[in-house]
């Protein structure tokens, strides 16, 4: 097992998606997620979910081309296809996943696949979801810090995924912050800025989103 499993899954995708992908991954897709992995000449080791987003003709394809094939009822069934996948992956205790497609017009979706994020840290698994715009990451009692690289993006916000979020701290940004505490409801933690080449993010308790974005 790679140390690495990315996720497609059905939300937004396109040639971002591809770019992300590295030789030693191992490949989830997820519904239509698979049909774009095997639509663009990669072998998913595992396709899984309902399929109810693909023809019949699309499924049988993914199916051909995928070394595993798990579907289940659209109907009787708990979790998301996403977080079937999901779930699939940590059980394999990979170092990171990251998670592709994982955002879109379905809010709801997009929603509960970020608070799939804890779910990984609480397994002490590091997980991020990373769309054409955007990076999310999560910090908790597993990792309590990260240096970010600027790279392409132009913002980094900070949400709490608990009531709050405490001890935190901020180098390397236009907005300093030291020892601060965010709360659940408040923005105060929207459109801060890296002002060298890296920033560093830091809390002592709680779950906090640390989100990289720029504009299309």
């Amino acid at each position: 097992m790679s140390d690495r499993v990315v996720i497609v899954t059905g939300g937004t995708l396109g040639e971002w998606a591809l770019e992300q992908l590295r030789p030693r991954d191992v490949l989830v897709g997820a519904d239509r997620g698979a049909l774009f992995l095997v639509r663009n000449g990669r072998r998913p080791t595992l396709a899984l979910g309902d399929f109810d987003s693909v023809t019949a003709e699309e499924r049988e394809e993914v199916r051909r081309h995928s070394e595993s094939f798990i579907d289940c009822d659209p109907v009787m069934k708990d979790w998301t296809d996403t977080e079937m996948a999901f779930n699939w992956a940590l059980e394999r205790n990979p170092q990171e996943i990251v998670l592709l497609g994982a955002l879109g017009s379905r809010f709801d979706h997009s929603l509960a696949n970020v608070h799939l994020l804890r779910k990984g840290m609480e397994r002490g698994v590091r997980c991020s979801i990373v769309d054409a715009c955007n990076e999310i990451l999560l910090l908790g009692p597993a990792q309590l810090d990260v240096t970010l690289v600027k790279g392409n993006y132009t913002h980094v916000s900070l949400l709490p995924l608990s009531l709050e979020a405490s001890g935190i701290t901020l180098q390397g940004f236009l907005y300093p912050l030291t020892d601060a505490t965010l709360t659940l409801g408040q923005s105060l933690g929207i459109s801060n800025v890296i002002i060298g080449e890296t920033g560093h993010v830091e809390i002592r308790d709680g779950h906090l989103l640390v989100i990289r974005s720029k504009d299309e």
